[in-house]
């Protein structure tokens, strides 16, 4: 999640900090970077007027006037249609020609939302695009398949799938979604498999947080010191995880076909036969008709259960976080993260400012005058 390589925020952050050191040569600077002048003193000029590093980020290229924008009598006839007959874009695209105006769905539907017309229910948009990776182990996806009724608990199947060949890496019968459980399921597929590039997973536990402003958790961290990238679907889009869901679809056909389990430990055993079938017997049409198997091969990075210690900068200030997350001694103390306590974080000031990093990633930006504090991590979507 920026939880990945260097970012274009991240490169912004870096100049800003680079760039307020006395004596600092903008020139070279901004070579270095690879910018004009004019740009490193933009970008040095939003931190000063917002008087935070985030005032750097990307900022959205939309206009502030539309010329081309729908006409007015056009727009209020689609919302009229819009609330007589509760339609989508398409239908009430077909009542617009009728009336001779021809609008594209896409100009209906940015309509219809700035409008605020369009419903969480009603919001079921399709993939931007279809991606695929190019060999094994680049992207696995990772999710729960809902929950079934066992014995006299639930049954929560977990699904680890590579992108590339669709071969399910793993398939577990859980009692629960705990993060000690999901990390020994996943500890026993890195075992197996090696260890991937990257993963996708959505906003469920125990890989999300809900309770912090960036969603890092224990979990996600330990992924990370595997040096694995993060990504995550966007928010009410399963689309994006598309072959882990129709995986879960050809999984609940064969359950109705077989009949349903009723303990976990007759899950467990539905599900390692499933597993079989699915990657050695079942032929993928995706695949030309082959199966996973045939076009897997194990990752060649192995698991580390002991990550070495990462390498910061020389002269780096590399603080220890506590039990709790936070940084600093006696009473003057600065929150970081839950997520990384005990960890070992790159501490750099500028100005009035501390900024906080964890390996790769910058995390944290803490005035130090009135110890308000600014998440600088954004999770990466895959839309």
């Amino acid at each position: 999640m920026p939880w990945t390589s260097t970012s274009v925020n991240e490169q912004r952050i870096k100049f800003v900090i680079r760039a307020s050191q006395d004596s600092v040569n903008m020139s070279a600077l901004c070579h270095e970077f690879n910018i004009s002048r004019p740009t490193g003193y933009l970008w040095l000029n939003r931190y000063r007027e917002s008087d935070s590093l985030s005032g750097v980020f990307e900022r959205s290229r939309r206009p502030h006037h539309s010329p081309n924008r729908t006409q007015q009598p056009h727009e209020e006839r689609i919302v009229a249609l819009r609330k007589e007959f509760g339609w989508g874009a398409k239908k009430i695209r077909v009542l617009l020609l009728r009336e001779r105006v021809d609008l594209k769905v896409a100009t209906i539907n940015r309509i219809l939302k700035r409008k605020d017309l369009i419903h969480q229910k009603d919001s079921h948009r399709p993939a931007v695009k279809r991606f695929e990776r190019e060999h094994p182990n680049q992207l696995w996806q990772m999710d729960f398949k809902g929950d079934y009724p066992s014995g006299n608990g639930r049954c929560y199947p977990l699904s680890v799938l590579d992108d590339h060949s669709r071969y399910a890496i793993g398939l577990f019968a859980l009692s629960g979604q705990d993060t000690k459980t999901v990390r020994d399921c996943l500890v026993k597929a890195f075992e197996t498999c090696g260890v991937p590039d990257a993963m996708l997973m959505d906003h469920g536990i125990p890989w999300w947080s809900t309770s912090n402003n960036n969603g890092l958790t224990r979990f996600s961290v330990s992924l990370i010191d595997q040096g694995i990238k993060l990504y995550y679907s966007g928010i009410r889009h399963p689309q994006t995880q598309g072959k882990v869901e129709r995986f879960h679809r050809t999984l609940s056909d064969s359950i109705r076909h077989k009949g349903r389990p009723n303990t976990l430990s007759d899950w467990d055993q539905t599900l390692n036969d499933f597993l079989y079938e699915y990657n050695h017997v079942r032929p993928h049409e995706a695949l030309q008709m082959a199966t996973p198997s045939e076009y897997y091969q194990p990752s060649q990075k192995a698991y580390n259960p002991t990550p070495k210690r990462w390498e910061y900068p020389n002269g780096s200030v590399v603080e220890t976080l506590n039990t709790r997350g936070w940084i600093g001694k006696s009473r003057i103390r600065y929150f970081v993260s839950e997520a990384l306590a005990e960890k070992e974080v790159r501490i750099e000031r500028i100005e009035n400012k501390l900024i906080v990093s964890y390996r790769h990633m910058y995390i944290r930006e803490i005035e130090t005058e009135t110890g308000r504090t600014k998440s600088l991590i954004t999770p990466v979507y895959v839309n």
